[in-house]
């Protein structure tokens, strides 16, 4: 596979951190079990919701939190992330380029994927990332919105932790949400990672979901 640990719903705890120590290793952060890694995996470019991250990046690094980018796009994203990993050495990773097998240990070895796209018809890895155990924060727009329901507090219900507005403060309180149950409820976080990693997305249950809603309009 690739990866420093192979892991299911039921191995979840151990393989997971294995994989995280593993990234950190690998991209330069530093080596630290605690510490929740936010990653990105996309084109760096502006309808990918980007100019929100860098308006609000002053305000993640507030948080006790390391961030990693793999990806190419806008020279000006691009620099602004290059810049960002050399003013905070082990705790921001700027890997500009394309890589699969990085892709893969990010998906399992980063706590939370951050996706903030503007528009976002289906969208891919917000399902990959859940299949690793990794909670996704997703703008609510297109296949975001689609695939990744709300986390609940009250119900204890979701899959992820989602914002609507297009602005920094919106996406700054998405991850405010994710960050206070990874930290503070940990119960909840590990249940969190588990319904995503069993969640059916096949065609089987889209088959299902169009067949009902074609029979409710036959009747």
């Amino acid at each position: 596979s690739g990866l420093a640990a192979n892991f299911s719903a039921r191995s979840l705890v151990k393989g997971k951190a294995e994989c995280k120590l593993a990234l950190q290793r690998a991209v330069g952060l530093e080596e630290n079990a605690d510490v929740p890694i936010i990653a990105c995996i996309s084109r760096l470019v502006a309808h990918k919701g980007y100019g929100l991250v860098t308006a609000a990046f002053p305000k993640i690094l507030e948080h006790y939190v390391q961030f990693v980018v793999l990806g190419t796009g806008d020279w000006g994203i691009e620099s602004f992330f290059r810049m960002a990993a050399q003013e905070y050495p082990g705790r921001v990773s700027a890997n500009l380029m394309y890589s699969a097998e990085l892709a893969s240990q990010l998906y399992a070895g980063a706590d939370l994927l951050l996706m903030p796209s503007i528009a976002e018809p289906c969208g891919l890895s917000q399902m990959i990332a859940m299949r690793y155990g990794t909670v996704p924060i997703v703008r609510l727009t297109g296949g975001l919105k689609d695939s990744v329901p709300s986390y609940n507090p009250t119900t204890v219900t979701g899959l992820g932790f989602t914002f609507g507005s297009i602005t920094p403060g919106d996406l700054l309180g998405a991850i405010d949400r994710g960050l206070e149950v990874y930290e503070n409820d940990r119960p909840n976080w590990t249940a969190l990672m588990e319904r995503g990693m069993t969640t059916d997305f096949s065609w089987d249950q889209s088959a299902a979901a169009y067949e009902k809603v074609y029979q409710q309009v036959m009747r």
